[in-house]
């Protein structure tokens, strides 16, 4: 496990359609524009600056066009990253050096490359000798515990022995993200957290299931680095407030 300094709340920010939407255990087709007890705006750009006045410094933003169609001009995100005191992590089903090449100059901090979307194994050691280890996240997508992935990539598919592989090609941070909890309030996989730091030496974020403050601290008690937060912010499950108080961010 990598000693940090304790786990933080990144916001989610789900794009769709050019506006921020409530994902729900992965139906995108279903998804509904965003309905916020933080802000009353759907626009990426405004949300992002509520996040930044409330004294967020990172967001993880998914621009789920990109993802579904493979296509983005990356647009949306030169805005975003337009923004001064916030850092991106984006996923934008990146699979080429040269898209991340382009996603990079637009700003981004770190750029997420998904199992999902991922079409080469190879490509991850790709990215981490171009860009850094510092600048890339592997999320670990899953339905149920199950690794989502193309079919054409080739070798294991079990959860820890791809996220060894991964981190024998220099990775350092990985998001465990479980669709089928997203949006859900399920609650988190404590058990499967802990077996990925106890045997690996990645630091973790978690995706999809938080619900409240208990979850929080159940994350921070086991060494999780992060977690990605929408639904219970933008319901009222966490408060802005208690957050900044425990140091959550």
């Amino acid at each position: 496990m990598v000693a940090g300094l304790g786990l933080r709340v990144i916001p989610v920010i789900d794009i769709l359609g050019g506006v921020v939407v409530h994902a729900v255990r992965g139906n995108r087709e279903k998804y509904k524009p965003l309905r916020s007890i933080l802000v009353d705006s759907i626009d990426p750009i405004v949300i992002g600056c509520v996040f930044k006045n409330f004294g967020f410094e990172e967001l993880y933003v998914a621009d789920l066009d990109a993802l579904i169609k493979g296509t983005s001009d990356f647009e949306l995100i030169s805005r975003l990253t337009a923004q001064e005191g916030l850092s991106f992590m984006v996923d934008v089903g990146v699979t080429s050096i040269d898209r991340a090449e382009r996603l990079f100059n637009q700003g981004v901090s770190k750029l997420v490359i998904g199992t999902e979307t991922l079409t080469c194994k190879s490509f991850i050691g790709e990215a981490v000798k171009r860009f850094g280890s510092e600048h890339i996240v592997v999320s670990l997508d899953l339905w149920e515990g199950e690794v989502l992935v193309k079919s054409g990539v080739k070798g294991s598919i079990d959860p820890l022995c791809l996220l060894e592989e991964f981190e024998s090609m220099g990775v350092l941070e990985v998001i465990v993200l479980d669709l089928a909890r997203v949006g859900s309030g399920r609650g988190v996989d404590g058990g499967f957290l802990g077996r990925i730091l106890r045997e690996t030496g990645l630091s973790v974020y978690v995706g999809g299931g938080v619900r409240d403050m208990a979850d929080l601290v159940e994350l921070r008690g086991l060494g999780v680095a992060g977690a990605l937060v929408s639904t219970a912010l933008h319901g009222g499950k966490l408060s802005v407030e208690v957050l900044r108080r425990e140091a959550f961010f």
